[in-house]
């Protein structure tokens, strides 16, 4: 039978394992820490969960969940980090997959031996040898800091380490960056801080949770359907966040003119309207407490909080089998290395609407689909050109900053999978 081994216990690696269980394949997963959830789980004790304690999910429970396994009824639209983490225990258990998982037992090395297999190694020595590996370690587990921070002598700290606000009371605080977790952060904060501000270098696009009674991205995906030209769900977009929020420039940034990744908050926009947080373009200077801004204002700061994303780094991988191209990952559907058989990537991106967690299950049916021979992968040839006409289609469609490295636009995508999963890729099985 053929025995594949999972690297890492949360969403990913649990939906891989569920899959590849249901087209019988022996799988063995190894988890750091000693809980499954990965991220979710709050002061998880593997050391590289990033959850605050007032984390929420940015998608829908509904849209979220894995296929065959609802949340819970009285589950919010919105689950919190411990309903999340709790939705992950309850999916192991209800699968058989705990008894498939060994807890504390961090992967050090994999590294493939002659004739096809692998042979993954856990701190203390232990070696298993298996015939194939899922890689589903995350990519948030290194912070990525700005340049300006070496500069900086007040308190700094990336948005990995934020946990509750507490610490930055009655102090001057920024926070740096314009995703999600800056929105969070910056909103959580502003309650106990002297002052917050808020610095977006790019284009930002906030948008209301939710919108005329029912959850934004829901009245979205009913109307971005195939077909739809991105000038008409951009100018809809626009009117959403116009009536909701009003222009972005009245808040101290730039509305996006071409394709961005939206972000969304419940309440920031009201505490930006009481001046519980001011908003900034990108920051210029750091001279000791002061900051210059890219509009020429100056401040100074008690502390930084740096939501600056995170670096990609695989250091269990041997340098050849790092797909790592920049910001990039140069893997055949987001999952292939093309070069190094028997090696599979689950949760390297972000999805551009929709969930990442329901979007992982997709990932994790067409892995077991091509362990269990259902899908025949191209050449390697076949595989970069396809790899490379993916990295042109994002770099066409949204900005070139390091935040859309790992960008998915979920329709598409499906399709690419689907078409492998029907026909079958062209080529011969590696």
């Amino acid at each position: 039978m053929t025995r594949v081994g999972i690297i890492g216990a949360g969403a990913a690696g649990l939906a891989a394992a569920r899959r590849l269980i249901e087209s019988g394949v022996d799988v063995v997963a190894f988890e750091a820490g000693s809980h499954v959830g990965g991220l979710w789980v709050y002061e998880n004790d593997n050391g590289l969960s990033p959850a605050y304690r007032s984390l929420h999910i940015n998608s829908e429970s509904g849209i979220t969940a894995f296929d065959g396994y609802p949340f819970p009824p009285g589950t919010p639209l919105y689950p919190s980090h411990e309903e999340m983490a709790a939705y992950f225990a309850g999916f192991a258990e209800h699968f058989g997959l705990k008894e498939r998982i060994r807890f504390h037992s961090p992967v050090e090395s994999a590294r493939p031996l002659p004739g096809g297999r692998w042979a993954l190694t856990v701190r203390g020595g232990a070696t298993e040898n298996v015939d194939a590996v899922v890689l589903a370690s995350g990519h948030q587990n290194t912070p990525r800091h700005a340049d300006f921070v070496g500069d900086f002598v007040g308190e700094y700290m990336h948005s990995q380490d934020y946990r509750v606000p507490d610490p930055f009371a009655d102090k001057d605080v920024l926070v740096v960056g314009a995703g999600n977790s800056a929105l969070d952060i910056a909103a959580d904060i502003c309650p106990v801080t002297r002052s917050t501000t808020l610095a977006a270098r790019s284009p930002v696009q906030i948008l209301p949770r939710m919108f005329l009674g029912a959850p934004t991205a829901r009245l979205l995906g009913r109307i971005e359907r195939p077909g739809v030209p991105w000038a008409v769900s951009r100018r809809l977009r626009n009117l959403i966040c116009r009536v909701a929020h009003g222009p972005m420039e009245q808040w101290g940034f730039t509305t996006p003119t071409t394709r961005t990744h939206p972000t969304s908050h419940p309440t920031l926009i009201h505490h930006m309207a009481w001046q519980r947080v001011i908003g900034k373009p990108g920051v210029d200077s750091v001279r000791e407490r002061t900051v210059r801004f890219a509009d020429g204002s100056e401040q100074k700061f008690d502390a930084i909080i740096g939501a600056t994303g995170y670096e990609i780094e695989l250091p269990m991988l041997p340098p050849e089998a790092v797909p790592l191209n920049g910001r990039e990952l140069d893997l055949y559907r987001r999952i292939v290395h093309p070069d190094v058989p028997g090696l599979y990537f689950a949760g390297f991106f972000n999805v551009s609407g929709g969930a990442n967690v329901a979007m992982m299950d997709h990932q994790a049916r067409w892995i077991a689909a091509v362990v269990a021979g259902d899908v025949r992968l191209p050449g390697a040839r076949a595989m970069r050109r396809s790899i490379s006409a993916d990295h042109r289609y994002i770099r066409s469609r949204y900005p070139s900053s390091a935040r859309y490295g790992l960008e998915l636009e979920p329709r598409r995508y499906l399709r690419q999978l689907a078409q492998d999963q029907v026909g079958g890729a062209k080529g011969s099985t590696r």
